[in-house]
């Protein structure tokens, strides 16, 4: 039997309703829109061997069919059947973490150049990525962005010594035992799962064990719509100071100290939650785990940052702290939860509760990276599990 708003009025039936009948074949077009990139994507995916430096991190463009590898100084290109399209080249600097921005097809990626305290974000543009060997410095697709606020917080003369002691974990200087920046990621505001997405940028920290100033992951976040005004060409001769002044916000999540702070930082839309996958961290009072998550809901509230010695006077510093969502495994010495997986050199969710998981192997000259489609299970012990033919199919056809 068929329904026509009209005839709906014509019953009695309210706007509300007859709104509903107008709204509903729409929403199955957009399930259906939703649904076919995920129906497309390989339970496993190689990122090829290469002669560069460990895999960083992985981002997904589902709309076009392509998937991105850093492999710190080489980014490649892939298409879902395996195919690849091209690579991009030519930095000496750290391509770390990337996340891929749907509102204008670029990838953005983390990038360090330590000797010359300048952080980047790398603004590339994919849609030319069409062939292997394309040098970042000699086209248009590679820009950069350089983040202020990481410079300062990384070159920070925190002992009064008037000297900065460079990339050396065992020294008191860098703000937060800053080390640079790595993990990347679009999503909303903290304390929010709507809204303008903004790009959110990890610390690296230094996993120095013998101070307390560094048991704090530090997450910045940017509104990029008008980054444009700020990008420029990669001159690794002369690097640019082109950037935003400030940061939309500031965030802390006490974690305990890891080693290099946040690898792979991610935004799970679905389940309105982000994920902080670590190298594992060395302090043996913390537990150390492999992955935490953050609520997007949870709304961040200023509080001591134990362990960062206030400046002006006694006590600890303050910040706008985030905590943890409260599932998984849980320490009771420390009232801290994560779990025990591997999630530091490629994690992207990929919508109904699917996700793309990275492990790297290989070594000096043979680099390479390999992904396998999983879902989220939410098992303190095993938080992922590898998605089968089956499950893939009923996940991607119900509405």
């Amino acid at each position: 039997m068929k329904f026509s708003i009209a005839s709906l009025k014509r019953t009695g039936v309210t706007f509300a309703a007859a709104a509903l009948v107008a709204w509903l074949p729409h929403q199955a077009e957009a399930s259906t829109a939703e649904r076919q990139p995920l129906a497309r994507l390989p339970l496993s995916h190689n990122g090829g061997t290469w002669d560069a430096g460990h895999v960083q991190g992985v981002a997904v463009d589902l709309e076009r069919g392509h998937i991105y590898y850093s492999f710190t100084n080489l980014l490649a290109k892939y298409d879902f059947e395996g195919r690849l399209v091209g690579t991009l080249v030519g930095w000496t600097g750290h391509l770390g973490d990337l996340a891929f921005n749907p509102a204008d097809s670029k990838l953005y990626g983390s990038l360090e150049y330590k000797a010359d305290q300048a952080f980047y974000i790398a603004v590339i543009d994919v849609a030319g990525l069409d062939r292997v060997g394309l040098e970042a410095s000699r086209n248009d697709l590679f820009k950069t962005v350089h983040l202020a606020e990481v410079a300062r917080d990384y070159a920070a003369d925190m002992d009064g010594d008037g000297r900065f002691d460079g990339d050396v974990a065992a020294t008191l200087d860098h703000r937060y035992g800053a080390s640079g920046i790595d993990g990347v990621a679009f999503g909303p505001r903290f304390g929010r799962t709507d809204g303008p997405l903004l790009l959110t940028v990890a610390y690296g920290v230094y996993g120095d064990v013998t101070r307390t100033d560094n048991d704090h992951q530090v997450l910045l976040q940017y509104d990029t719509a008008d980054w444009e005004r700020h990008a420029r060409p990669l001159s690794e001769e002369a690097p640019h100071r082109e950037g935003p002044a400030a940061v939309d916000g500031k965030y802390f999540v006490r974690t305990g100290n890891t080693t290099y702070g946040v690898q792979n930082l991610a935004y799970d839309a679905d389940a309105g939650r982000w994920f902080l996958g670590v190298y594992q961290g060395r302090k043996p009072e913390f537990p150390n785990y492999l992955l935490f998550a953050v609520d997007a809901g949870s709304r961040p509230s200023r509080g001591d940052l134990i362990g960062v010695t206030a400046s002006s006077s006694e006590g600890w510093e303050q910040g706008m702290l985030l905590p943890l969502a409260s599932d998984g495994l849980e320490d009771p010495a420390t009232d801290l939860r994560g779990w025990r997986w591997k999630a530091d050199v490629g994690l992207e969710p990929l919508g109904r509760g699917l996700f793309y998981l990275a492990v790297n192997s290989g070594g000096k000259g043979s680099q390479a990276a390999d992904l396998t489609l999983m879902r989220w299970t939410g098992d303190p012990l095993a938080p992922f599990a590898p998605v089968d033919a089956e499950e893939h199919r009923r996940r991607t056809s119900t509405p």
